[in-house]
């Protein structure tokens, strides 16, 4: 594998009443960002907030190009970007000690809340 160094090009925050940001997805238009209780949207041209959902947001985020999946102590919930809704959950594999969640190009099974 060919390394080579990152360049950043964009930096962001602090954001008030943000201590931590637990995880991290790109939906193709927004950025956004668990923050314990709640998701919230980033504008990755301006670097403004433009909404938050409230939700446990513990660790990892991901985007499968319709829902956004969120791990929220021992479940991954899966959830409508557009109403905010949980539309499923499934356990989290680490029984709550998981810490990240790697971005869905396939569409799985979730079990109806």
């Amino acid at each position: 594998m060919k390394r080579s160094a990152a360049e950043i090009v964009r930096e962001y925050g602090p954001f008030p009443g943000v201590d931590s940001v637990n995880g991290l997805t790109y939906d193709g238009e927004k950025v956004w960002f668990a923050a314990g209780d709640r998701l919230i949207a980033l504008d990755p041209a301006s670097g403004k907030t433009l909404r938050s959902i409230d939700i446990a947001a513990h660790a990892g985020t991901a985007f499968d190009g319709k829902h956004l999946f969120q791990i929220a102590e021992d479940r991954i919930q899966k959830i409508d970007p557009k109403t905010g809704h949980v539309l499923a959950t499934i356990p989290a594999p680490g029984g709550g000690r998981d810490s990240g969640l790697q971005s869905l190009r396939h569409r799985g099974h979730l079990e109806r809340r």
